[in-house]
């Protein structure tokens, strides 16, 4: 970073240059993948000299002070002028449909919403990106992939908001691109097999597109556990998935580091999740997912992540509305999808077990895959920590031995300090880990059944060279050396709890739910929803006096752009201090709450003494025996 720049964000902070706008450091990015470019200034502005050389700064004057009050109230002027234009895009967006905010062009294959079984998803193929075709990029020797984006609260389409993205580099090289979209609202009792059934088809059409070839799976997050689902789920072709950022291990984590993983037992188990959908008459608010996200880490949801904009109101302008269009826009689950996924996945963790039933008797265990497999993590990722992406393989093949003898092939790479967004959507990590991914898929498949770590050799330093300017080598690990602690016993007494709230809940509660709520009354609870209500009552068409706002900014933005700023770097470095300060006091608080929660968490269910029953053994099936019944 700069010396002496406007603003020094705290320690582990970065912005997020990659993608259009900030979001909380959580699911931070930014060009460098760790470090932070620091917010732009008007032209003109003046920085403080390094410690140590160029003339000593003069302590301000009472101009200096005068000067810097009205440039700090201009500066707030215009930063509620945003907040204006945002609470204005959500409304927007909410009389539109909240379409998504993919930037490639695109046609629509299937929709999966006119299916014997519907779902709210539907199959597009990238067409192109401004003036460009995909078809002058496609290479016939490549074979189709198909991209997952997830659906856990907003919509589709950020891993596709720009040229530098996974579909953008994947076009670059030369892949048929596809992409799995959803709609903001599930059909009626959309179910998770409806979603794998629908799925199924669209890679099945794929395939037949491109005379049989098996299509690779792409997925994001929740997409990366979907199309395990999927290949675990459903017969036919496949080729290498590729999960980024994707749980798998839904127990796993470090104590003190991975609170999310607590959720579930200090809540009480599904039970909450399933009222929330019964007062949503069938739907659950992906509004409250969102929500869930942002209070991990509420110092950076709440103050940092607005900093940039406060310090920079003309520069982040754009960036920031473009990124809160796609935050703000939540998409909701079905009931019977919602608390399938937490019941049995996060709650449950009966894929990790290997008991996963979806209600139709066919039971997945991940020992049956048979598609190589490219896991992408990062240890900056506190929504899927390596743990929850890696901590599977030991418990799930006991060893090296058993990872092979299942003739599988795991590939996994790890990124130091990316946060959990910035996995699937940084133009850096697009460039370099994903462009390197996609170039080396042919060599995975030629790998020896086994476990490898990916290494990528860039000696040039620069994220967009191409091979043999970059090198990539597979490295032979062992699964015994995956140091991942297996969940403590607790967590199986999480479940256990869970199991008997739900009953109670569904006999005694449920019905009484169920009668009580009507679509105005669920329609009314997401208008007041938090998360909606502290961006569009800011509107002008709920508060009138942000119209003055609104001629106050217009007239500022003319006169500071012809007048450049000369601020005195004391009072820009003590405005950094101070701002720090809050900074510094929220994230206190957050570690306050979360050691509590710990606490709390071994009160109600035992320490971390223990461990949690092991997997039931399963006779491994030969390499390419059939899935289960194919999707109708």
């Amino acid at each position: 970073m700069r010396s002496g720049g406007p603003w020094t964000p705290s320690p582990g902070w970065s912005y997020p240059a990659a993608v259009p706008a900030p979001w909380p450091a959580g699911w931070r990015d930014d060009r460098t993948c760790g470090s932070a470019p620091p917010p732009r200034r008007r032209t003109g502005a003046m920085t403080a000299n390094p410690a140590g050389t160029g003339p000593a700064t003069p302590p301000p004057g009472p101009a200096d002070l005068a000067g810097h009050a009205i440039d700090a109230w201009q500066r707030a002027i215009l930063f509620w002028d945003v907040l204006r234009e945002r609470a204005n895009d959500v409304l927007d967006q909410m009389s539109a449909g909240m379409p998504d905010i993919l930037a490639f062009r695109h046609e629509t294959l299937l929709d999966a919403r006119r299916f014997p079984r519907p779902a709210n998803y539907a199959l597009l193929r990238i067409t192109g990106y401004g003036e460009d075709e995909a078809e002058h990029c496609l290479d016939p020797a490549k074979p189709p992939l198909i991209v997952i984006d997830p659906r856990a609260g907003h919509g589709p389409g950020i891993g596709g908001t720009r040229r530098d993205s996974e579909l953008g580099i994947a076009l670059h090289e030369g892949y048929p691109v596809y992409f799995v979209t959803f709609f903001p609202a599930p059909c009626p009792g959309q179910t998770l097999i409806d979603v794998l059934h629908a799925m199924r088809r669209f890679v099945d059409a794929v395939a037949a597109r491109h005379a049989g070839r098996a299509p690779i799976l792409y997925g994001n997050c929740q997409g990366g556990w979907a199309a395990m689902l999927v290949a675990l789920h459903c017969e036919g072709p496949l080729g290498p998935i590729v999960l980024n950022g994707s749980p798998l291990s839904y127990w796993s984590g470090e104590p003190g580091v991975n609170p999310m993983r607590l959720a579930g037992g200090l809540s009480g188990g599904v039970w909450p999740v399933r009222l929330l959908a019964d007062l949503g008459a069938g739907q659950f608010d992906g509004a409250w997912l969102v929500q869930n996200f942002e209070a991990l880490k509420p110092e950076n949801a709440l103050w940092e992540k607005y900093l940039p904009l406060f310090l920079d109101p003309e520069g982040e302008r754009e960036r920031f509305l473009t990124f809160e269009r796609w935050w703000n826009a939540f998409y909701a689950l079905s009931a019977e999808e919602i608390t399938t996924i937490i019941r049995q996945l996060f709650i449950g963790n009966d894929l990790e077990r290997g008991v996963l039933d979806l209600g139709d008797g066919t039971r997945l265990d991940l020992q049956t895959l048979r598609s190589p497999l490219v896991v992408f993590a990062s240890e900056g990722d506190n929504i899927t920590p390596p743990h929850q992406a890696l901590g599977w393989i030991a418990r799930v093949y006991g060893d090296t031995d058993g990872l092979k003898r299942a003739g599988q092939r795991i590939v996994y790479l790890l990124n130091p300090k990316v946060g959990h967004l910035g996995i699937f959507v940084s133009a850096a990590v697009a460039r370099f880990e994903h462009r390197a991914i996609l170039e080396a898929l042919d060599d995975v498949a030629r790998l020896a059944p086994g476990l490898y770590e990916m290494t990528i050799d860039n000696p040039t330093g620069d994220p967009d060279c191409r091979r043999p300017q970059y090198g990539v080598a597979f490295a032979e690990r062992r699964v015994e050396d995956l140091h991942f602690e297996p969940p403590p016993a607790a967590f199986e007494r999480v479940r256990q709890v869970s199991a008997w709230s739900d009953a109670i809940y569904g006999a005694f509660v449920a019905p009484w739910m169920r009668a009580m709520a009507n679509p105005a009354a669920a329609a009314m609870a997401r208008w007041m929803h938090p998360m909606r209500t502290s961006r569009y009552l800011l509107s002008e068409r709920f508060a009138p006096w942000m119209r003055g706002v609104a001629l106050v900014a217009d007239a500022l933005r003319a006169t500071r752009a012809s007048a450049p700023s000369t601020q005195s770097p004391a009072l820009e470095s003590a405005e950094r201090d101070a701002l720090a300060v809050v900074t510094r006091n929220l994230k206190a608080a957050r570690e306050v709450r979360d050691g509590w929660q710990e606490v709390l968490f071994r009160a109600l269910y035992g320490g971390v003494e223990g461990r949690a029953p092991e997997r039931e053994v399963v006779t491994v099936r030969e390499p390419g025996s059939p899935r289960a019944s194919r999707a109708a």
